[in-house]
């Protein structure tokens, strides 16, 4: 069993949970992903490790309450416990030493940025990060990822913070002053951001690296539900990844596999929904 130390709303319907887990946290490394079960019943959700401090034994954990079983993780409070945690798993995060590195985060993916651009600061690169969202409201650790970076630029999609564009925009604009210079892009958020921020660099031959958020089960290399095409091969995301590289993804393949379990998923919300609701109705 797992405590909750911490929960914190970031934004809307996103949480940060903080869990001790003092074996976990001593090996933890930027690009490394858990497995959560929020109870005996619960699926298994994998979650990127947002942060970790080895000295407090806590590793931190950004939800978004989305389908059933995030709900119920969310749904948890301080005092309560995970049913189960497994990790750190799948490859570390390339730290190394490539000049000028830009990141960037979309939505939810601000929180996985921050332990990769923490530790690239550390290993002496120029950091840029670039942090977006449809709106101000769903922005959150601003100030976690302005502190590790060099140069940090906001946009929007409905232009309440920062600059009205999407990702895709300021990224190009770098690339186009000083692709020379830039060693590695990272790229991590939803699905169609990762990919069109590696069809912009795609003409410029830089380094890119997209953090894969697919479907899986057991965490392992077993099951091969988390089965995706890099290069022409087929790779597990869980054992070869969560990182590749983003030029060589078959996005299309990736994005329709995303879609398998919609119907399943609706339905569980909606029995979930329903439960919740009648508990309440019972309450009072």
């Amino acid at each position: 069993m797992i405590p909750i130390l911490k929960k914190e709303q970031a934004a809307p319907n996103i949480f940060e949970l903080v869990v001790r887990n003092p074996r976990l946290a001593k090996k933890a490394q930027p690009g490394h992903f858990v497995i959560v079960m929020a109870d005996p019943a619960g699926e298994r959700i994998p979650l990127t490790i947002a942060d970790f401090d080895r000295e407090a034994g806590t590793i931190t954990m950004v939800v978004m309450a989305v389908g059933t079983s995030t709900r119920k993780l969310v749904g948890l409070n301080p005092g309560d416990c995970l049913e189960a945690m497994i990790g750190p798993l799948g490859r570390p995060s390339e730290i190394q030493s490539f000049g000028t590195v830009v990141l960037v985060a979309g939505g939810v993916g601000a929180a996985p940025i921050y332990p990769i651009a923490r530790g690239l600061r550390e290993a002496g690169n120029h950091v840029v990060v670039i942090h977006g969202a449809r709106s101000a409201n769903l922005l959150f650790w601003e100030d976690r990822l302005a502190a590790v970076s060099h140069e940090y630029v906001i946009t929007t999609d409905d232009g309440t913070r920062g600059e009205k564009a999407l990702v895709t925009e300021p990224l190009r604009r770098l690339l186009e002053s000083r692709g020379d210079r830039i060693g590695c892009v990272y790229a991590i958020g939803p699905a169609v951001m990762m990919k069109f921020c590696a069809e912009t660099c795609r003409p410029f031959g830089v380094k890119t690296v997209a953090s894969l958020n697919t479907i899986m089960i057991d965490g392992t290399g077993m099951c091969g539900g988390c089965r995706v095409k890099v290069g022409g091969e087929t790779k597990f995301t869980c054992v070869d990844g969560p990182e590749f590289d983003a030029l060589a993804v078959d996005w299309d393949l990736f994005l329709a596999r995303h879609k398998v379990y919609q119907h399943e998923e609706k339905c569980s919300l909606e029995r979930y929904v329903s439960r919740q609701e009648r508990m309440q109705a019972a309450h009072g």
